[in-house]
C-alpha cells in the first residue's frame, strides 16, 4: 500500500509503518518530504582533493587535443599543489578527456545515396563456396551468386550478369578492399580502404534506368499526383 495513503488512513506514523511493512522513521521522512513540496533536497557536491588542479588539467587536455596522459600530467599537478593519489588523479584526467571528446566528436556522416548512382559489391564465403553480393545503395535491391573463386575475371563476369539482371548500369561500383580489380573496363580510384570503380567501358547514355531510379521516379510521380489532387488552401 502507498505510504502516504496509509498515513492518511490511520493518522499515525506507527500505524502506517505497520500497514506498509516499514519503520515509523521512514514514514515520517516520506510524509515530511511530501508536505514540503515532494522534492528530494539537493545533495551538495562533495569536495575532491583534485579540485584545485581540475582547471589546470582541463586546459592541458584542451591544448593537447585530449591526447596527454595522466602520467605526464601528474608531475605538473604535484608542482601546482596536488597531494592526492595517482589513482585519483587518473580519474580526474579520464573525466576531463571524456568531457573534451564529448564536445569534439568527429562522428560519421551518414551517406546520402542517389538513385542509380552506387552499386556496392563484396565477396563472402559459405563453406567451400564463394558468394558474390551486389546491392543498389538507394533501393537495397540485391544480387547474389555463387562461384568457385574470387578472381578478377569471375568478378567482372558476375558484374556483367548483375547489370543484365538489373536492366541498367550504375554510375559507380563501390568495392571493399578488393585489390584484384584491375582497370580492365573500368577506371579505378581509391578512397580510404575502399575501391571506387567508375564505369567507362559501358556508357550510361543508352543504358536503361536501374530499379531504384524507376522506383524513385514513380515515388515522385505519386507525390505530384497527391499534390495536384489536394484541395486548395487559398
Amino acid at each position: 500500500m502507498d505510504v502516504i495513503s496509509a498515513y492518511r488512513e490511520v493518522g499515525s506514523y506507527r500505524g502506517a509503518a505497520a500497514m506498509c511493512g516499514t519503520t515509523p522513521k521512514t514514514v515520517r521522512r516520506i510524509i515530511e518530504r511530501h508536505e514540503s513540496g515532494g522534492g528530494r533536497p539537493p545533495r551538495a557536491r562533495r569536495a575532491r582533493n583534485y579540485d584545485s588542479v581540475a582547471e589546470l588539467v582541463a586546459d592541458r587536455v584542451k591544448v593537447t587535443g585530449g591526447r596527454i596522459s595522466a602520467k605526464r600530467l601528474l608531475p605538473v599537478a604535484r608542482a601546482a599543489g596536488y597531494d592526492g593519489s595517482p589513482r585519483n588523479f587518473r580519474r580526474l584526467v579520464a573525466g576531463a578527456k571524456a568531457d573534451w571528446r564529448a564536445g569534439h566528436h568527429r562522428g560519421r556522416r551518414p551517406a546520402v545515396w542517389t538513385p542509380g548512382e552506387v552499386l556496392a559489391i563484396d565477396w563472402g564465403t559459405l563453406g567451400v563456396l564463394h558468394v558474390f553480393c551486389a546491392v543498389l545503395a538507394w533501393s537495397r535491391v540485391r544480387f547474389v551468386r555463387f562461384a568457385d573463386d574470387e578472381r578478377a575475371a569471375t568478378t567482372f563476369a558476375l558484374l556483367a550478369e548483375c547489370f543484365d539482371v538489373l536492366g541498367g548500369v550504375p554510375k559507380v561500383v563501390l568495392a571493399d578492399r578488393m585489390g584484384l580489380l584491375e582497370p580492365v573496363a573500368w577506371k579505378a580510384g581509391t578512397a580510404g580502404s575502399e575501391t571506387k570503380l567508375e564505369v567507362t567501358g559501358r556508357g550510361r547514355g543508352n543504358a536503361s534506368p536501374l530499379p531504384d531510379e524507376r522506383w524513385f521516379a514513380e515515388l515522385q510521380r505519386r507525390r505530384l499526383d497527391r499534390g495536384s489532387s489536394a484541395p486548395s488552401t487559398s
